[in-house]
């Protein structure tokens, strides 16, 4: 695999007060999406810890880790990740195969301003379905729907980050389909329940 592990420093920059506002209103949203859901829940959408994971990301910025300004969310869920990149400056862009999840993330991100492209899909690429198939008895990753990197307008080479929260177990599917079609430079970010986020250069 040609991914490694990059050297780079959490952010000890604070949220600002917009940004701040965004993140408790997203946690809010998410919240009564699961009371309202609990009867019909997506199973496989379980938001990251995003107040841990923005020294991730605002070090992506502060110390010019990314050799451009692409970044996708993988699974993008409520958007919430996203709308962090594009606040820290990034074209922004996420790929969400769950319908009413890519709605609730428009309504999220219209009410801050914030610009990202959604899209309805799969981000994983056509011909890598074997690649996402786990035999596990917890294993949510869908390996069915639309090219969602085609319906962005854009091929799996053009993101400069990309970042996912994989399910335990399926850190080493996003690290494949990213090493098989990722370009070289490209930064994956990820984030690990306990262990918080990693960031890896695909050389």
């Amino acid at each position: 695999m040609a991914l490694h592990d990059l050297s780079w420093r959490p952010s000890a920059t604070r949220p600002d007060a917009a940004t701040a506002a965004f993140l408790a209103d997203a946690t809010a949203r998410i919240d009564a999406f699961f009371e309202e859901r609990w009867q019909e829940p997506i199973v496989g959408f379980v938001p990251s810890d995003f107040d841990r994971l923005w020294p991730a990301l605002a070090a992506l910025q502060e110390q010019s880790l990314a050799h451009g300004t692409r970044f996708c969310e993988w699974g993008s869920g409520f958007g919430v990740v996203a709308g962090l990149a594009a606040k820290l400056g990034f074209d922004a862009h996420g790929i969400e195969i769950e319908g009413d999840l890519v709605a609730a993330a428009r309504e999220l991100l219209a009410a801050h301003g914030l610009s990202v492209k959604l899209t309805t899909g799969s981000f994983i690429p056509p011909g890598g379905e074997g690649m996402a198939r786990i035999k596990a008895e917890m294993a949510w990753l869908l390996t069915e729907g639309a090219d969602g990197h085609a319906l962005l307008g854009r091929e799996p080479t053009d993101w400069d980050v990309v970042f996912a929260y994989p399910w335990p177990g399926e850190e080493h599917v996003i690290e494949r389909l990213f090493d098989r079609y990722a370009r070289p430079g490209a930064l994956l970010l990820t984030w690990r329940t306990e262990k918080g986020a990693r960031l890896q250069r695909k050389r």
